[in-house]
């Protein structure tokens, strides 16, 4: 593959990154972006900060395109935003408490374009408080239905080798645009938590592929803007999230396999949020999804019977029970909607469900 030129570069990738009160992370995550061997077009889509992000924006990056949300809309919207803005074939998804090295951009590009039906491919995610560990190495999704970042905390040198992923952690991904254009987009109901185990899902059934590029590294410093890995807000988000995820990619009988096992894998999160004083956070966070299931089902229902798109504000979309009021009359972007069954489709739900299974061996035997 022959050299690539800084303009050439600016013409194919576009660099976004959502925040949200990123103050103390901004700058040096900037700093790797801009003082990279790829110097592409970077987007930075800030969702109603309270803090100082913009000001060091506007006053230290004038280089850099900045759209002001009025307030926090989630991570989809946010990043929706910022890939509509897109003009270029590629778009680089980045997590602002995140530092990229300097080839970080060029190894993604170069793993994406080596593999035509590639829809994504994820950098190697590092701890940015211990380096030597892995924070994200590509994200599983198994059929007892949880998602997990493979390689979680374990030594970074055993994650060396290229490969298929499940799904991409949209914290440092880059995505072909094209195929963002033929399945859609990140879907706002999310808010924020699985939007992109669901997406890189969507990929695959209309077989494309996402892949893990180790040479391409991303320093992670992890959960700046929840707080913490486990806490009330994520926990009211994520399980209703993962009930609307398999509603949507799963096909009626595909879903009657799993379903003993999806039920086992909810038994079991119920009892271990419950020891950590999240029960009720959980519990909650199902009921939501089965509304999130049902307003999908109402949106295609009027669609279905001429009534046009049918669209409430975002935080009403996602079934928030509290929500930035500044948002109270901010539309979505994109809405997802159930995926049809398609028989052309079949061999990537096969494929789909043999990961499911591989999956769930690597997550019980490690």
């Amino acid at each position: 593959m022959g050299s690539i030129t800084e303009k050439d570069y600016r013409k194919l990738i576009t660099v976004v990154i959502p925040n949200y009160n990123g103050e103390k992370f901004l700058a040096p995550c900037l700093d790797s972006v801009l003082s990279g061997n790829c110097k592409a077009e970077v987007i930075v889509v800030d969702n109603g900060s309270t803090d100082k992000s913009c000001e060091i924006i506007e006053k230290n990056y004038p280089g850099v395109r900045l759209l002001k949300l009025k307030g926090n809309t989630g991570f989809a919207h946010a990043a929706n935003a910022g890939l509509m803005l897109t003009r270029t074939r590629f778009a680089f998804l980045l997590n602002n408490d995140t530092t990229i090295d300097g080839d970080c951009i060029e190894k993604l590009y170069e793993a994406l374009t080596r593999d035509p039906r590639a829809f994504s491919v994820q950098a190697k995610m590092l701890s940015m408080r211990d380096p030597g560990k892995i924070d994200d190495a590509g994200d599983y999704y198994c059929a007892l239905g949880w998602a997990f970042p493979r390689g979680k905390g374990k030594p970074a040198d055993r994650y060396n080798q290229p490969g298929r992923i499940f799904s991409a952690c949209a914290g440092a991904a880059m995505y072909r645009m094209d195929v963002i254009e033929e399945i859609g987009y990140f879907d706002e109901r999310h808010f924020c938590y699985l939007e992109d185990v669901d997406l890189g899902y969507r990929a695959k059934v209309y077989g494309y592929r996402n892949l893990y590029e180790p040479k391409a590294i991303v320093y992670h410093y992890g959960s700046a803007s929840s707080g913490s890995a486990h806490n009330p807000f994520k926990e009211g988000l994520v399980p209703g999230n993962n009930a609307y995820l398999l509603h949507k990619n799963m096909p009626v009988l595909q879903y009657a396999l799993n379903a003993p096992l999806i039920a086992a894998g909810r038994l079991i999160k119920r009892r271990y949020f419950a020891q950590k004083g999240l029960g009720e956070a959980y519990n909650k966070g199902l009921e939501r999804g089965t509304a999130l299931k049902e307003k999908e089902k109402y949106a295609r229902a009027a669609a279905a019977y001429g009534e046009g798109p049918v669209k409430d504000p975002v935080p009403y979309e996602a079934m928030l029970s509290e929500f930035d009021e500044r948002t109270a009359d901010m539309l979505p972007l994109y809405l997802g909607e159930k995926t049809a069954f398609e028989l052309r489709n079949l061999p990537g739900y096969l494929k789909i469900q043999g990961e499911l299974w591989a999956n769930l061996v690597r997550r019980v035997f490690g």
